[in-house]
């Protein structure tokens, strides 16, 4: 499967619950965990450029490049809930599906 296609389908698997998780996550565990904060920026910059890119492959080098500095490479904290670390796993997921 070229990169592009296996962006998509990451993209149509993830994004949908990522938009609703994303804003949840941030409210019940920002104060907590700040980064996260940073991660829900991110995201809505990849949201944005991809929705803006429609079925071509946006330009999201440097935000997948924050996204793993910040996180840690995606490494789930020991205190969060079940949602924080989907939202982690989901981004991941589209990540490599980007990189591929």
């Amino acid at each position: 499967m070229s990169n592009q296609l296996a962006f998509q389908q990451a993209k149509k698997n993830n994004f949908k619950r990522l938009e609703q998780y994303v804003p949840i996550v941030d409210r019940v565990h920002g104060a907590s965990h700040p980064e996260f904060h940073q991660v829900s920026k991110v995201f809505n910059a990849i949201l944005k450029k991809s929705n803006e890119a429609g079925v071509e492959k946006p330009e999201l080098k440097e935000e997948f490049s924050q996204l793993r500095q910040i996180t840690n490479n995606y490494e789930v904290p020991g205190d969060v809930c079940e949602s924080y670390e989907a939202v982690y796993k989901m981004l991941e997921e589209v990540d490599k599906a980007y990189s591929v």
